[in-house]
C-alpha cells in the first residue's frame, strides 16, 4: 500500500475544504470498500479525510412520514430502525440481505451508495479495465462475465453496481443531500449514477470534494406494499446475480402506483420505467405483470454467459408483483 495522509475534521465545512484542496483526497467512512481497493492498488488516495466523527449518523422520521438517513448511519442501525421497518420494509430487507453482520455494523449509508463494482477485472490491476484505466479495454467482454450487465451496458464496460440498498432507494424515489464549498444541494438518486457510455470511469454525478450528507426518502402511500428480493449464488454474504425492489399501491382493483427497480442488471440501479408505464392503471394479473417485464427486457443485450438473467429477472418481477397484489400465478 502506498503512503497517504490522514485527517480527522471536526465539522462538515472543514472536511469539504480539506478534500477540495487535494485532488487525490478521498473521504473515509466505514472503509469496507475503499480500504480493500487501496490494498489491491486500485485506489491510491494521497489523503484520507475521516468523516466518521461528523454528526451525520441520524435515522429519523421527518414531516409527512418521510425519512431522513444521515450519510454516516450504519447499515445495521438503519435496518433495525422501527420507523424504517414499519414504513419502508424493503430498505430493511435490502440492507439485511447484503454482506455480513460484522460489515453492516461498520458500513455507512453514504459509503454503501458509493461502492465500486466487484468485477474481477476491475479489482485486478494486471488486467485491462476501462473503469480503472480509461482506454485500456474491457477484459470482461470476452472473459468471465456470467454476473455482468444486460441492461444499459456498452462496448466499454459491462460491470454491475453491487449495492442492494441503492436498488431499494431507487424504487422509493430517494434523493441525496450533498454538501459542497458553495453550499447544500439535492439530487435524485436516479440522476446520481451516470450511464456507462464511453466513460465508465465517471460513475457518479459528484464533483471532487462534494460530500453526501443525507439520504431523503419521501413518504409512500399508506396502502402501498413493498418488497426487496435478491437471488445470489450462495445463501449468505454474496452479491446479487439478480434483485428486484417493488413498491405497489392497488386502489379499487387497479394499480394506482407502481415502482420497480432492478439490481445486478446494470452499472447502476435500473428503474424499470417501461414496465411501470405499462402497469399504471391496469388490473393486477400475472399476465399483465409478465407482459410489462417483457417490455422492459426488450432493452436487454445479454452476452455469451449471462443470458440466464433475462428469464430470471422476468420471473422475479412477476413473482414479486403477484405476492404484493395477492394475485395467483
Amino acid at each position: 500500500m502506498r503512503e497517504f495522509g490522514y485527517a480527522r475534521p471536526t465539522d462538515i465545512a472543514e472536511a469539504v475544504a480539506l478534500t477540495y484542496a487535494d485532488a487525490h483526497a478521498r473521504y473515509l467512512g466505514g472503509g469496507t470498500n475503499l480500504v480493500d481497493l487501496m490494498k489491491l492498488g486500485v485506489e491510491t488516495p494521497s489523503l484520507l479525510v475521516d468523516v466518521t466523527g461528523l454528526p451525520l449518523g441520524q435515522v429519523e422520521e421527518t414531516a409527512g412520514s418521510s425519512l431522513r438517513i444521515g450519510a454516516l448511519a450504519r447499515n445495521s442501525d438503519i435496518a433495525v430502525d422501527p420507523f424504517v421497518r414499519g414504513r419502508f420494509p424493503l430498505l430493511s430487507e435490502a440492507l439485511l440481505s447484503g454482506a455480513s453482520g460484522q460489515l453492516r455494523n461498520v458500513a455507512t449509508a453514504g459509503g454503501n451508495l458509493l461502492q465500486r463494482t466487484r468485477c474481477a477485472y476491475f479489482t485486478d490491476v494486471s488486467k485491462p479495465c476501462n473503469k480503472r484505466e480509461p482506454g485500456a479495454g474491457c477484459a470482461a467482454l470476452d472473459g468471465e462475465h456470467h454476473n455482468h450487465a444486460i441492461l444499459g451496458a456498452s462496448e466499454h464496460c459491462i460491470a454491475t453496481h453491487p449495492s442492494d440498498f441503492a436498488v431499494a432507494l431507487a424504487a422509493l424515489d430517494a434523493r441525496l443531500e450533498v454538501q459542497s464549498e458553495e453550499g447544500l444541494r439535492e439530487m435524485a438518486l436516479t440522476d446520481f449514477y451516470l450511464p456507462v457510455g464511453d466513460s465508465p470511469h465517471e460513475e457518479v454525478a459528484l464533483e471532487h470534494g462534494e460530500l453526501i450528507t443525507a439520504i431523503l426518502v419521501p413518504a409512500v402511500p399508506a396502502a402501498a406494499r413493498s418488497r426487496y428480493r435478491k437471488v445470489r449464488e450462495r445463501a449468505s454474504y454474496a452479491f446479487a446475480i439478480c434483485s428486484v425492489a417493488v413498491v405497489v399501491t392497488v386502489v379499487d382493483d387497479a394499480i394506482h402506483d407502481v415502482r420497480i427497480a432492478l439490481g445486478a442488471m446494470a452499472s447502476r440501479p435500473w428503474r424499470a420505467r417501461r414496465a411501470e408505464a405499462a402497469l399504471a392503471g391496469s388490473t393486477p394479473s400475472a399476465g399483465s405483470f409478465a407482459a410489462a417485464a417483457e417490455l422492459e427486457l426488450e432493452q436487454a443485450s445479454p452476452l455469451r454467459d449471462n443470458a440466464y438473467k433475462v428469464p430470471l429477472v422476468r420471473e422475479l418481477v412477476v413473482d414479486s408483483l403477484c405476492e404484493l397484489t395477492g394475485v395467483s400465478r
